[in-house]
């Protein structure tokens, strides 16, 4: 028999549109708008990389200051695979300062001694010592004429030589940890929902034209009536990187952040085991409320016949306006002797 099945689909779909070295552009459908927004928040800022860090100039004598050197420094990117799970987080580490777990040390000397002007570029870094596999730390280096970004340059007698720690971070921390250059975001091209509304001056349809993925849904009809109950499931999502690593990977590593903190928020959520926030149980609860209990108090030494707040109606040891050793109270009788 020859028949077709309307089926939906159970759980999310993706159809990549476009795949390059460093972009993956692709639909994301059946899932909602909460689902797709936290996804591309997560890619931009909780994805770790690897970044230069901690910049140790011994010598400097370019025209630059020390400050931009490291900044510099700091925003070139990285080689970062499989950090996330070979190298440790330097907060993490059980060494005092940076160890070959958790950091990649990399060195730069330059001089210029010739007449030209010398340029420094990336490809110029030198990984020095062990790290945790053989790609992290590299500098990432995509240009055609395969020297990466430009550093700095020197007239002659001028030099640069120092060292530099790279660190394993997330671009929450700072933007040098960004995994990604950008991320498009676009759901309802055609504006069917009504979430945005356009300005204009004379016709909005010739003043606001239609993105490349209205060409993936149907436009609406000029008289179809609005669906209030309508909601967003189709998205279109396009991440660049900046070649610290592959865009499928940036993609993976997002979704595994998302279900750590889906765990974490589940697991605080269903905790039903004795211990509490304290981390104390029911039995150690019940012996201190016994070591907190009024019957149970007795009066300081030196105090004979002293009563508390807690038994004998509540009288002080001091009773009201007795002289204490810091004077008279001015207060008079209470519940509780002040």
């Amino acid at each position: 028999m020859d028949y077709e099945m309307d089926i939906e689909p159970m759980g999310p779909q993706v159809t990549v549109r476009e795949a390059e070295p460093n972009r993956v552009d692709f639909k994301l459908s059946s899932v909602d708008l909460a689902f797709a927004n936290s996804l591309r928040r997560v890619i931009l800022a909780e994805v770790p990389t690897m970044a230069i860090d901690l910049v140790e100039i011994e010598r400097n004598t370019s025209v630059l200051p020390d400050e931009f050197l490291a900044h510099r420094l700091g925003l070139i990117p990285l080689n970062s695979k499989n950090c996330d799970q070979d190298v440790q987080y330097t907060r993490d580490c059980d060494c005092e300062n940076h160890c070959a777990r958790c950091s990649v040390t990399l060195t730069l000397h330059a001089r210029c001694t010739g007449e030209d002007i010398m340029r420094v570029y990336a490809r110029d870094l030198a990984v020095s010592g062990e790290r945790a596999n053989e790609w992290v730390g590299s500098p990432v280096v995509g240009d055609a004429n395969g020297t990466g970004p430009l550093i700095c340059k020197l007239r002659r007698g001028q030099e640069v030589k120092m060292t530099c720690i790279a660190k394993k971070g997330i671009a929450k921390e700072h933007a040098k940890w960004a995994p990604t250059a950008a991320v498009g975001f676009e759901y309802d091209p055609h504006n069917k929902l009504r979430h945005v509304d356009y300005w204009y001056e004379e016709d909005p349809i010739k003043e606001w034209p239609v993105s490349q993925n209205a060409a993936w849904e149907a436009a609406p009809a000029p008289d179809e009536s609005f669906d209030y109950d309508a909601v967003p499931n189709k998205f279109y999502i396009d991440v660049e990187s900046i070649g610290n690593l592959e865009p499928d990977t940036i993609i993976q590593q997002g979704i595994v952040v998302l279900q750590r903190k889906l765990a974490t928020v589940i697991s605080s959520l269903t905790e039903t085991g004795e211990g509490d926030r304290n981390g104390m149980g029911g039995a150690e609860d019940e012996d201190m409320m016994g070591m907190r209990s009024p019957d149970a108090y007795e009066p300081p030494e030196g105090i004979d016949g002293g009563f508390t707040a807690y038994a004998n109606g509540g009288q002080s040891a001091w009773g009201a306006s007795a002289t204490t050793p810091y004077g008279a109270t001015p207060y008079g009788q209470s519940g509780f002797g002040f």
